[in-house]
């Protein structure tokens, strides 16, 4: 996301007055009867941030709106507790000798919300309608695995050419462009979520209130007050009711980290987030859980502005930030910084970690950021830089962050960089429109390959945003996704690196890990370090 981005990691809005609004219907009713339940019953009381962007699944591309999602809706494939694909709407599939056709059996008793059954259809008008150019979904992309989709969603097919097929009601054929070994992932991706066919024909805007939306997963959506918190309630008709313990989840929307915490050191959340300049006191509790995630936090240069089109004096800036200094003095909460754009996690057919068999490829080096200024300077014909401004989207840590590397721009190469920032909606805008000098960014990974970051740099792709093009690139992007020897196809992907690193239309700051805060009997919140929350398993004593 994604990815999202995308972990990321997604990603925000409120205040302390709304976040005394969204709770002080806590365990009561709304003047309508609506509001959560109490009594004995079980009701998980999270934060989402921020109202989400879209409970359209082919819309709603970031972490605040697939977290929520993917406890509302399920696709073929759902992470287990192990982190690996298991059958979800998909009781078993068959897979072709050459790796590129699979056939899924859907359960008999996969049904919607509403009592309707969950058919191949279902699957096939959704995906049919994340391809489409004219939905404009920001996660197409990850639908060009699929034979034809790629065409489609760039405007040159249609939806005959697509390797999609409904052999029966519960039937589903997919075939793919090429063997992807990882397929089974991506489809755990809310992207692939089914869409209730006949529900969507009736009313398009199915997802956009509790009244109308029909969702298929552990939970349902019983209320939403927009901008403000949502209540879900079990879902006795989903396919495996009998292992969900919980029977709802509250959700508040608080763009603050601080307030997040007060609100859990009231009771009024059973999971928070921890602020940075707690976490020294906190991080090393027995209610504390960290799970690594991945994802990286980096900021983007527009190569097609001054200075920023000469790739030295890029380089000068990146070599010119401490990551370690940000990740253990500004972050905190125990995350690693990032001298490469992979995250660790990901092993090649050999066991070896990508970013072991890559190494740092982006290292704090003042002396040779200087060098690599006055280089790039005498290139331009520059006696002095034009004004650079750094932008970030508005929250408390990408402030502190935002102001870390302006300080150590101005200290290691002698450059004075200008601070904006502006809410996420509107930055994100900006951002796309390239009208940003230099912009923080996020990335959360979509499905668990190294090739699903490195493809968001290709020409053209919406998530590049630095108006960078690469030719040798782009053809090693190609390879990586469509050579059948994994061994080479991991070469390809060590090569792409290495080559971004080179050209540097970007720069790592840290990698992601997910670390939370929780009450006292509050169990198996599941969170993957590839992939969305999930509240199957949770429980609450």
């Amino acid at each position: 996301m994604k990815k999202g981005l995308l972990y990321l990691m997604g990603v925000l809005v409120f205040l302390v007055l709304a976040a005394c609004t969204a709770n002080e219907s806590t365990g009561t009713e709304d003047e309508n009867g609506e509001g959560e339940k109490a009594g004995d019953e079980k009701i998980l009381q999270l934060n989402n941030g921020e109202e989400p962007t879209s409970f359209d699944p082919a819309i709603g591309f970031d972490n605040v709106s697939w977290n929520a999602l993917n406890n509302l809706m399920e696709g073929l494939t759902r992470l287990g507790e192990d982190h690996t694909p298991q059958p979800a709407v998909a009781e078993k599939w068959d897979v072709s000798e050459d790796g590129t056709t699979y056939t899924f059996y859907l359960r008999e008793d996969a049904n919607w919300s509403n009592g309707d059954p969950v058919v191949a259809e279902d699957f096939i008008y959704a995906w049919e309608r994340l391809l489409n150019p004219e939905t404009g979904s920001s996660a197409g992309f990850l639908g060009y695995f699929i034979k034809g989709g790629e065409a489609f969603n760039s405007g040159e097919g249609s939806t005959e050419d697509l390797g999609i097929t409904a052999v029966d009601e519960k039937t589903l054929e997919v075939e793919l462009e090429n063997p992807t070994g990882f397929f089974l992932h991506v489809l755990t991706n809310p992207a692939f979520f089914p869409v209730n066919h006949q529900v969507a024909a009736e009313n398009p805007e199915w997802h956009t209130e509790a009244e109308s939306f029909v969702g298929n997963g552990p939970f349902k959506l019983e209320f939403w007050e927009h901008d403000n918190e949502m209540i879900f309630t079990k879902n006795d008709v989903y396919w495996d009711a009998d292992s969900v313990s919980l029977d709802g989840v509250h959700w508040a929307m608080v763009n603050d980290t601080n307030t997040e915490y007060q609100m859990f050191e009231r009771g009024e959340l059973d999971s928070a987030q921890i602020p940075a300049e707690l976490s020294d006191q906190i991080i090393d509790g027995d209610n504390v859980q960290i799970v690594d995630q991945g994802g990286l936090e980096f900021f983007r240069f527009n190569v097609t502005e001054e200075p920023f089109q000469n790739k030295h004096i890029r380089k000068a800036f990146a070599l010119a930030v401490d990551q370690d200094n940000i990740a253990e003095y500004v972050v905190k909460n125990k995350v690693k910084p990032a001298y490469g754009y992979i995250s660790p996690g990901f092993t090649n057919p050999s066991s070896e970690d990508f970013r072991d068999v890559n190494g740092d490829l982006v290292s704090f080096d003042p002396e040779e950021a200087k060098q690599l200024l006055e280089k790039g300077m005498k290139e331009e014909g520059y006696d002095e830089l034009p004004t650079v401004t750094l932008s970030y989207n508005t929250s408390d840590l990408n402030k502190e962050v935002a102001e870390a590397i302006q300080g150590m721009l101005s200290e290691n190469i002698g450059v004075d960089v200008e601070l904006e920032n502006t809410e996420w909606n509107v930055f994100l805008e900006d951002q796309k429109a390239l009208n940003h000098q230099l912009s923080r960014s996020s990335f959360l990974y979509d499905y668990a390959d190294p090739v699903n970051f490195l493809e968001s740099f290709i020409t053209g792709s919406y998530m590049n945003r630095t108006g960078w093009s690469n030719e040798q690139y782009d053809k090693l992007i190609v390879h990586a996704k469509s050579e059948a020897d994994e061994a080479k196809r991991w070469e390809y992907m060590y090569e792409a690196e290495k080559l971004l690193a080179e050209e540097m239309p970007l720069f790592p700051v840290r990698y992601y890990n997910q670390v939370e805060v929780l009450q006292e009997g509050v169990t198996n919140i599941l969170r993957h370090p590839v992939g969305y929350l999930d509240l199957k398993y949770a429980d609450k004593q």
